[in-house]
């Protein structure tokens, strides 16, 4: 399968590589301009930030795909990006999780969050029980599968409600790589579509 035609049309339907005039914009910047080992621990550490403190999209990482300079084909490239990215994000919400756990003892900080104006809590629950209920960690590996939603707020909300290390660090794992892998597919069908 040629990956790049889906990949340039990635970059046409997200237009902007980056949050310009933001605090962000030299991070995502970073990540887009990504070159050689280097540029794949960028990658690597966007990714782990983007699971459990930066709401930030995770399909910038397949920007650098043609330009990584791995010796490897953009298919290769894409490979790696993916594998890297998704690995990241695991890492990334493992320590989410471990903060989640964490917050269960220590139920003035939810009870504060939960009374807050926004009441993030209890919109990301509701949206993260129904799937955990109904699918558990196959459920949260679907929801992270959804291309362009900040998933930051449900990484967290899954964490106060489970105990698994493991499941939980796959899970994350086999969403992330999903998650880009259907952007690519989108991606793919946006170009059919010109």
């Amino acid at each position: 399968m040629d990956l790049v035609a889906p990949l340039h049309a990635m970059i046409i339907f997200a237009a902007d590589c980056t949050s310009s005039g933001t605090a962000l914009s030299p991070l995502e910047e970073a990540v887009c301009t990504a070159t050689g080992p280097t540029g794949l621990g960028i990658i690597g550490l966007y990714s782990f930030l983007i699971a459990f403190i930066l709401p930030l999209p995770s399909e910038v990482v397949l920007v650098p795909a043609e330009t990584l300079r791995l010796g490897l084909s953009t298919t290769g490239n894409m490979a790696v990006i993916i594998v890297v990215s998704a690995f990241g994000k695991a890492l990334g919400s493992l320590f989410a999780f471990h903060i989640g756990q964490e917050a269960k003892e220590y139920g003035p900080l939810i009870r504060w969050i939960k009374n807050s104006r926004f009441d993030i809590i209890e919109w990301s629950e509701k949206k993260t029980i129904q799937i955990a209920k109904k699918y558990g960690y196959v459920g949260l590996a679907l929801a992270l599968c959804v291309p362009f939603f900040p998933d930051t707020l449900s990484i967290y909300a899954f964490t106060v409600l489970e105990e698994d290390y493991l499941r939980f660090g796959a899970a994350t794992f086999a969403g992330s790589a999903g998650r880009l892998l259907v952007t690519l597919g989108l991606a793919g069908g946006t170009l059919a579509l010109l």
